[in-house]
């Protein structure tokens, strides 16, 4: 099919010519031949006159015109695979779709092992991929990488549907047997301890270090680590102290060694929520993971089974 002489089929070339930047991967992620990849970015150099990429050492960089293609075309591109993807009806028992999420490894941990089991007895064959957050999360559901954000509301895009999951307070973890076990910590104790805190492996900051800042509290930063879950383990037998979500801290204090300690500031609660991309809204399988993402929430709430989660109101 053409448009304006331009063969559609090329638009799927050139989005992922776009985004990889490299003949020989967009050929391997498009299923074909490089010879025809490098056919289709040929035709595309014709149609558009402009060489599109250009080789830059090893490397190839975006044209100008290129680089302004790109949102288009890719907006073009999700909203053909979310026209394609979403069906009238959806049978959860029935169906084998894969689903895949924006996540921390703190969610992982304490909401998604509640959410795979009501999975496999609800819809069996249903795929979940998991994949890790970044800065700024909300640009791969822009881009169609995934189908699902869960982060800090205040992370997420105001260009997208979301909807309030959960809210968690912040505590203190500390060694079982350190000076700060006692169960009361001054803030001059706080101020001058070390703390481990996670940093995001590609830049920004988490939720935490963006609440000091916002009260204009400096800590002494003495180890940083990339994951949520490791935080507790890493206070361990030292006199550092760990800042993280409440439910997250109830569950690997019980990997023994660590204590969970009130901080001495009132800081804001981390609220979570859900976010997908505007053009999935309609997807009725999707509207049916997110239901059970929330009854997951729920009944991690009413059973205790982890502490200091709070569904949305």
């Amino acid at each position: 099919m053409r448009f304006k002489n331009l063969d559609l089929n090329l638009l799927a070339a050139l989005d992922t010519l776009i985004r990889v930047r490299n003949v020989s991967r967009a050929a391997e992620e498009m299923f074909i031949t490089q010879s025809a990849m490098s056919n289709a970015l040929g035709r595309l150099r014709d149609y558009f006159d402009d060489p599109l990429l250009i080789q830059v050492g090893r490397s190839m960089e975006l044209s100008p015109l290129a680089a302004s293609l790109e949102q288009p075309v890719r907006d073009i591109i999700v909203r053909i695979e979310a026209a394609v993807v979403s069906t009238p009806s959806f049978s959860p028992g029935d169906s084998s779709r894969s689903f895949s999420f924006i996540v921390s490894d703190y969610t992982v941990l304490t909401i998604m092992p509640a959410f795979l089991q009501r999975l496999e007895k609800l819809a069996p064959a249903i795929q979940i991929e998991f994949k890790p957050q970044q800065n700024y999360p909300h640009l791969l559901l822009e881009r169609g990488e995934a189908d699902l954000l869960i982060a800090p509301t205040v992370f997420c895009s105001t260009n997208h549907p979301m909807e309030t999951l959960l809210e968690d307070r912040l505590c203190c973890v500390v060694d079982a047997d350190g000076p700060f076990s006692s169960g009361v910590m001054s803030e001059a104790d706080f101020l001058s301890a070390g703390h481990v805190v996670m940093q995001p492996p590609n830049g920004g900051e988490s939720f935490a270090q963006r609440a000091f800042d916002r009260v204009g509290i400096k800590l002494r930063i003495e180890v940083t680590t990339y994951f949520f879950t490791s935080l507790p383990l890493l206070v361990r037998g030292s006199r550092r102290v760990g800042l993280v979500q409440r439910s997250l801290a109830e569950v690997l204090s019980k990997l023994g060694g660590v204590k969970i300690v009130e901080p001495p500031f009132p800081l804001p609660a981390l609220q979570q929520s859900l976010q997908w991309h505007s053009y999935r809204t309609r997807d009725p399988a999707l509207s049916w993971i997110r239901e059970q993402i929330h009854e997951a929430v729920h009944s991690i709430a009413e059973d205790g089974t982890v502490k200091g989660i709070y569904p949305a109101t």
